[in-house]
């Protein structure tokens, strides 16, 4: 198949219609705008969430809750996704990224203890969890904090 043979599927493309273009074309004179008023005229009509000048609804809702943008947010992993390093891998970020377990680094790794650990890793992250830090350990691991 080159460029010039390739076509959009049947039906999907219509051809564009010409709006104002005389009274035979069926949509002439005012082009489907009606007589005169803000919505005829060129570049007019009203923004988004306009409501004739009385008080819009966005403004009439209560402001609702806080968003702390000192937040750290964190890439979470659990204690179940480390199984599938060998015996004695260190796991950092980096190597979390490239098996796909993680697919943004955020501020930090920050490694919770859900499920079980059966391999015997290094695990470098920002933030463990008691728990996850208590079964790295038990599996004969090390938990570093970066």
């Amino acid at each position: 198949m080159k460029l010039h043979e390739l076509s959009p599927a049947e039906g999907s493309a219509r051809p564009v219609f010409r709006k104002g273009r005389g009274a035979g074309s069926g949509n002439g004179k005012t082009a489907g705008k009606g007589h005169k008023g803000q919505n005829a005229r060129s570049g007019g009509g009203v923004r988004p969430g306009f409501e004739g000048g009385q008080l819009p609804l966005y403004r009439k809702l209560p402001k609702r809750g806080f968003h702390n943008k000192f937040a750290k947010s964190y890439a979470i992993v659990n204690v179940s996704d480390l199984n599938c390093f060998n015996d004695g891998d260190t796991v950092n970020l980096t190597k979390l990224m490239e098996t796909g377990k993680i697919t943004k680094a955020l501020d930090g790794l920050k490694v919770l203890g859900n499920g079980e650990l059966s391999k015997k890793l290094t695990v470098e992250a920002t933030i463990f969890s008691a728990s996850a830090k208590e079964k790295i350990e038990a599996a004969g691991g090390k938990t570093e904090v970066i």
